[in-house]
């Protein structure tokens, strides 16, 4: 059996310290609230979403077939992640980390690095970020661009309420960003790599999105939305 990842914070070789994992991942975490509600969807017939997987999740996706978890939390010392990381290696998956993020326009270096991981990961995957909704989203977009070949206008339909995600708020910089790209292409005819590559700055997108304060109370305070 593959030994459990160390981590400077969870030793899960030891009982005590694999509780105390357990206790980030539940309530650290807001594990609870998942414990019955995984917002898994199937993006395509190999590429699935979904919000953090426990350890019992991570055996059922394994036994689903899945191949690969791509975890767009990026990694962490976390129990969580120490978790994750010794669940997919005791059941054979590769876990995959590549950091999104949910309240900033995606780097020209994170579209590209998600369109490399799209084309060498082993399918069926899953990708996964806290709630399933935000960064999962936002993911998943790039892969029915990149990997199924779909207009962002229609690959645009992963960040949408039905995933729990919230357009009003700070999260809705992700579908600024998408749009940004629609209206100025209309005019220059780029391909969307071509402006992610030449015209893309993501900070000016924050800078120019707006929210709502509904919006911010219901990511921030109601939903907890990392």
């Amino acid at each position: 059996m593959d030994q459990p990842i160390p981590s400077s914070r969870f030793d899960l070789t030891t009982p005590k310290g694999r509780r105390r994992a357990e206790h980030d991942l539940i309530w650290g975490d807001h594990g609870f609230l998942r414990a019955h509600f995984n917002n898994f969807h199937w993006i395509s017939e190999e590429m699935a979403r979904a919000n953090q997987p426990s350890p019992e999740q991570i055996a059922e996706y394994a036994e689903m077939g899945f191949k690969t978890i791509l975890n767009v939390r990026g990694p962490s010392d976390t129990g969580y992640y120490v978790l994750e990381k010794d669940a997919c290696a005791r059941h054979k998956l590769d876990l995959v980390d590549l950091q999104m993020h949910s309240r900033g326009a995606p780097t020209k270096e994170q579209v590209l690095a998600a369109r490399d991981q799209f084309e060498t990961i082993r399918y069926p995957a899953l990708v996964h970020c806290k709630s399933g909704a935000d960064r999962a989203g936002v993911t998943a977009v790039l892969y029915e661009h990149f990997r199924k070949g779909k207009p962002i206008q229609e690959a645009m339909k992963q960040l949408s309420f039905k995933y729990l995600h919230v357009k009003q708020g700070k999260t809705g910089v992700l579908d600024f960003y998408f749009e940004t790209y629609l209206r100025e292409s209309a005019v220059s005819g780029k391909t969307f790599l071509q402006w992610v590559m030449e015209d893309a700055d993501p900070k000016a997108i924050k800078e120019a999105f707006k929210s709502s304060a509904l919006g911010n109370l219901l990511v921030d305070i109601i939903l907890r939305r990392e």
